[in-house]
């Protein structure tokens, strides 16, 4: 049990920071109706300029999170404007496109700009684990979890209470009845992709925290699309709730099935989720069925 109960509460603590990711991916979709297959290279950035701040410039920790914040909105900001407002009658086909285009972008531009720069971001936290009833649990991993659900709740509660969260569910709902009634959509659309890029900057900073730096840390985003599919692509509950169960998916299949199948079916584990989830409900545990009158 012992083990079982380590497993179960490491992959709940990378599930955190997964919905953290996930919560970007979201945000998005439901302002835009826009899949944004570059998250993970949004959260190599963020993670890459914290770094690039700490090493390179030698900055404090706080201020290269200020710096990354600030570079991230930049980019939020260009692409905003330069890209998305010369995008709105266009298929859905071509928004697809485009972020695939901006992260191979960022991507090979990250290679020149970043080189050299250590990806690591470290943290003064004690590296002995926590033992609880003789289970073990990562500090590192419980940090990142418990900053990653703060960063949650501060993203929610702004959504929820807030009146450019009023805008945003706005324009999230009904886009064209959002402008009848004299919303900006966007400036909200910007509002929006600030707010993914300044997430982006935390949840690579935890993820690089946990399980180091590098452009591998793009990867992470393949793992967000089956958690959004699962949750629900416009639920932000649903975001959590898939992360949640692919944490603890993959965190229980590396640990009881790799020995026996062999390496690789944690990895795995997700996929085999999103096949059967889309089976049973393709709009996802907590998504809302799109209905079209024809």
């Amino acid at each position: 049990m012992v083990f079982f109960f380590s497993l179960l509460i490491d992959g709940a603590l990378s599930g955190a920071i997964y919905a953290l990711i996930a919560l970007a991916f979201v945000l998005v979709y439901k302002a835009s109706r826009m899949i944004n297959f570059a998250i993970g290279e949004w959260v190599m950035w963020g993670a890459a300029l914290v770094a690039a701040g700490v090493h390179a410039i030698g900055l404090g920790l706080g201020t290269a999170l200020g710096f990354a914040c600030a570079g991230m909105t930049a980019l939020a900001f260009g692409f905003t404007w330069l890209v998305l407002r010369r995008m709105r009658a266009s298929p859905a086909i071509a928004s697809i496109m485009i972020t695939l285009a901006l992260g191979a972008v960022m991507r090979g531009v990250g290679a020149i700009i970043f080189a050299g720069v250590p990806g690591k971001v470290t943290m003064p936290i004690p590296a002995d684990p926590i033992m609880i009833d003789g289970v073990p649990i990562a500090t590192d991993k419980l940090v990142a979890a418990m900053v990653a659900a703060l960063c949650i709740a501060i993203v929610t509660a702004f959504y929820q209470c807030s009146r450019t969260g009023l805008a945003l569910r706005a324009v999230a709902e009904d886009r064209q009845t959002a402008m009848s009634v004299g919303i900006d959509v966007d400036h909200h659309l910007l509002i929006v992709w600030v707010i993914a890029g300044v997430i982006s900057v935390a949840a690579g900073v935890l993820w690089t925290f946990v399980s180091g730096g590098g452009f591998g840390v793009a990867l992470v985003g393949l793992k967000v699309f089956p958690i959004v599919i699962i949750g629900g692509l416009d639920s932000i509950l649903g975001a959590i709730v898939g992360a949640m169960i692919i944490g603890v998916s993959e965190s229980l299949g590396a640990g009881y099935l790799d020995p026996r199948l062999g390496g690789g079916f944690g990895n795995i584990a997700s996929y085999l989720l999103l096949i059967a989830i889309l089976v049973v409900r393709p709009a996802g545990l907590l998504g809302r069925p799109r209905i079209e009158r024809v």
